[in-house]
Formats: C-alpha cells, structure tokens, sequence
C-alpha cells in the first residue's frame, strides 16, 4: 500500500534545510557587516524571522498531516509578525532590537519546546508508523522520535537566545584602544545584543543542517510484518 511519505513531495528535512540556509545567511550578514547597530541588527533578524516564517506556514499544508500542524502554525505566526515588527523603521532603536528580539525568541522557544516534548513524551503506540498515517483508533499520531528531538533543540537554544539578551545591558559602553590601529573603539551592549543573535543563528544553522541531512531511519509502512502480525492475531 502507497503511504503518506511517498506520495509527498516535500517533509521535514526540506524545512530543516531552508531554515538552516536562512540562518546561515543571517550569521554572515552579522559576522561580516562592520555595522552592529540596532538597525542593522533588527535589519537582519527581519529578513530571517519572515523567510523562516513563511517556511514554516508553507509546511502547513506541504508537509505536516492533520495532528501535527500547531507547532508550525503557531511558530511561523509568531515568528511572521516579528519580522515585520523588526522590519518597521520606528522600531529600529536598541529598546525595539531588544524587545523584538528576546519576545521572540521566548515565545518561539517555548512553543517549539513543549511540542517536541510532548511528542518524545508521547507513548510509544502513538508513535508515528508512516509520516501522515493514523492509528487504527483513528488518533492522530506523533512523528518521529529524530524529529521530535529537533524540535526540542531548536527550542531550548531559542530560549537560550531570549535568556542571554535579557542579561545584556542595552546602555553598556566600554571604550578599549588598539595600539596597533591607534584607534579607540567602542563595545556597546548593543553589539553584544547584536552579535549574540548571529552566533545564535550560525549554531541554529550548523545544527537544522546537520539533521536535515541526516539518514532518516526507515518507516514502517501500512504492510509491514508488525502490522501484518497485528492483523493476523486480531
């Protein structure tokens, strides 16, 4: 019999990817660009909060089964109207980086959190046998243990991410000399605010990566001798 997985195009590797590419991007943006002003900063983590936004709601229907749909819904919602916060030119000052930024990464964080919790949570007969396939009492099941740990990562880093910028001073201001440059620079709680999120990005990057290239383990499908058995003995 034809499973779920077959016949869809795309699953949870190609969002893994795309969301690491878009974190990626903003890593260099951040990492190369001498500028680490708020408005760049809330520049960048615009372009990123949108793109990976509409990555996640286009999963909606392109990916997930009926069951499984929340997490990205709320995800993809949060993170949307974050990007478009960041990218209003009023908004860009330090307290707007700040505020924009660490809600974010809270509510986001957390969401991403407690779903993946409770999907490894879940008893193991609730576990997903083919992507999109219920249960024989027609519940909705939960997917795969691999992808359920992902979640649980990306939202424990994205908390991380909202916890460290609560501890940044946004008026800090050190001036050091560099000698050999015979200049005097300024690091302001701003850049530290700023650089903060690129490392975030370049570990979410190097991390969704990882796991959408990955070997997934092999599925049963609707056939297999497990089920089979099931049925024979029922």
């Amino acid at each position: 019999m034809t499973t779920a997985s077959s016949t869809r195009t795309f699953d949870v590797r190609h969002v893994q990817i795309a969301r690491a590419v878009f974190a990626a991007l903003a890593a260099v943006m951040i990492t190369f660009s001498p500028d680490h002003s708020a408005s760049v900063g809330l520049a960048v983590f615009s372009g990123f909060a949108i793109a990976t936004g509409l990555v996640l709601l286009l999963a909606v229907w392109l990916v997930y089964p009926a069951g499984r749909r929340w997490p990205a819904v709320a995800v993809g919602i949060v993170t949307v109207i974050a990007g478009m916060a960041g990218g209003v030119y009023p908004l860009r000052t330090v307290t707007g980086f700040f505020a924009i930024v660490i809600a974010w990464a809270l509510l986001s964080g957390l969401i991403e959190l407690i779903a993946g919790w409770r999907e490894l949570a879940a008893p193991a007969e609730r576990r997903e046998i083919a992507p999109g396939v219920a249960d024989a009492r027609g519940a909705v099941v939960v997917g795969p243990r691999s992808e359920s740990r992902d979640a649980l990562v990306v939202g424990i880093i994205t908390l991380a991410l909202g916890i460290s910028l609560l501890f940044v001073q946004p008026g800090y201001a050190l001036d050091y000399t560099i000698e050999e440059a015979h200049r005097t620079f300024t690091l302001t709680g701003t850049t530290i605010g700023v650089g903060i999120f690129g490392g975030y990005a370049a570990i979410i990057a190097v991390y969704l990566a990882i796991a959408g290239f990955s070997p997934r383990p092999a599925v049963e499908t609707d056939e297999s001798p497990a089920r089979t058995e099931q049925k024979d003995s029922a």
